[in-house]
């Protein structure tokens, strides 16, 4: 099957096309800080973070830049290309700014949270689950051609692919291409689903966490423990803050790049020792797989670095902004993730993106019934769903949303994402096979 070439973007260097992104967070931050006006409105309504995955997206959609594209060479060849900005930023911005901000965790503060967070997260694993396989079932009654099929092109391959996605990530995501082998000419398309259905409930959910007030009151959740996590956290911070030197910002950053460098040097290292001495994380149609991934690693051992450093004085730099800066590397990366999301691509394939909205419905169904079941916080829904779906460069940025303080909440449930991903992954992958043949 050809694969449709991806036409050049009018800017291809990663320089300018950095430059572009700073300059699309800089309009977000400063407008929304705007208090008066148009901007006041606007703002009200559509959440600045939305914004910073919004701009990349809109300047991809116009074609000015592009994650991926196609060039012509001289012999008159189609050439692939792709920005490395993504890379760089979730291999070395997202695992130092997981230490930034787990730095001043309080790890009994968050025990005391309970058991609803725990709950509503797997909840949002089950939700996906189930919800793979009942959307098949649901389009296939009346278009059964889009999900039929037992080769290499049946499409419960390629949505396996989403389902490690959005239990775990891209690294439970490869291991399900891996282990179904689907086909590579349209494994894009997946992607695409990915991107768009995840990037929409994202802003559904930011949406809501605007007005968590109202949601609370529905949902009839006890949010105490929350409020006691952010009067108890805001008073450290308070009681610690100073006037950051060009020394903290220097020791800051060497905390956090060399932790970066040790995840990445040990992170590797695991990965390679667990694939060659124990076959089942060799495996790839194992559920323990995901041990073999050096993103996997590197994600735990940076978070397991930040809060070892809560332990030590090295606390205290969050006096100095170290989670500012944290959150600064973050909100970079969202917006290299904002570049994959060209907005012209949503409609190429209906069926699949069909298949996509009517699955994550699914999830978002299941976790509001049980979060008004156990009257959960919207937090914890909200954190526990990206949990799963965005993982580690995505919980972050929610649960700062609702309070700073609860940054490292969400950094935590996303790594029991990645533990969970490839089996459950697996487990909703058999199950969407048995659909997509009734």
């Amino acid at each position: 099957m050809t694969e449709k070439l991806l036409p050049e973007p009018y800017i291809t260097d990663d320089t300018v096309v950095f430059g572009l992104l700073a300059l699309s967070l800089g309009f977000v931050f400063y407008t929304s800080s705007i208090k008066t006006g148009f901007w006041k409105k606007f703002y009200s309504i559509v959440p600045a973070v939305l914004m910073c995955y919004l701009l990349p997206s809109l300047l991809a959609s116009f074609g000015i830049i592009a994650e991926e594209w196609h060039a012509i060479d001289e012999l008159g060849k189609a050439t692939e290309h792709s920005s490395k900005l993504y890379y760089m930023a979730s291999r070395y911005l997202l695992p130092a700014a997981l230490v930034l901000m787990t730095l001043s965790i309080d790890l009994k503060a968050i025990s005391n949270l309970g058991s609803k967070a725990l709950a509503m997260f797997f909840t949002g694993t089950a939700g996906i689950i189930i919800g793979g396989p009942l959307a098949i079932l649901i389009v296939s009654i009346f278009s059964p051609e889009t999900v039929g099929g037992n080769d290499f092109d049946a499409i419960w391959r390629g949505l396996s692919t989403i389902a490690g996605s959005w239990i775990g990530g891209g690294a439970n995501q490869a291991a399900m291409l891996e282990i179904f082998q689907y086909n590579g000419d349209e494994y894009g398309k997946m992607v695409l689903v990915d991107i768009v259905v995840a990037n929409v409930w994202m802003a559904i959910i930011l949406f809501g966490a605007g007005k968590t007030k109202r949601i609370d009151a529905w949902l009839k959740a006890d949010t105490s423990a929350i409020e006691k996590l952010k009067i108890k956290v805001t008073a450290f911070t308070e009681r610690i803050t100073r006037v950051p030197t060009v020394k903290d910002y220097m020791i800051m950053l060497g905390l956090a790049f060399t932790s970066v460098g040790v995840a990445h040097f040990f992170g590797s290292r695991i990965s390679i020792f667990l694939k060659q001495n124990i076959d089942a994380v060799a495996d790839k149609s194992n559920f323990l797989s995901f041990l073999g991934s050096g993103f996997f690693w590197m994600v735990v051992l940076a978070t397991t670095l930040g809060v070892l450093f809560s332990f030590t004085k090295a606390k205290n730099y969050e006096g100095a902004g170290a989670s500012k800066l944290g959150g600064m590397f973050i909100y970079i990366l969202v917006a290299t993730i904002g570049i994959k999301m060209d907005l012209t691509r949503a409609l190429e394939n209906p069926g699949l993106i069909l298949i996509g909205f009517i699955w994550i419905s699914i999830h978002a169904g299941l976790l509001i019934f049980v979060a008004k079941l156990i009257k959960a916080p919207y937090f914890f829904l909200a954190v526990g769903s990206q949990a799963n779906v965005g993982g580690a460069a995505s919980a972050p940025v929610v649960a700062a949303e609702f309070h700073p303080s609860l940054t490292s909440v969400g950094v935590l449930l996303a790594v029991f994402g990645y533990v969970v991903g490839t089996g459950g992954a697996l487990f909703c992958a058999y199950l969407m096979e048995v659909a997509s043949n009734l």
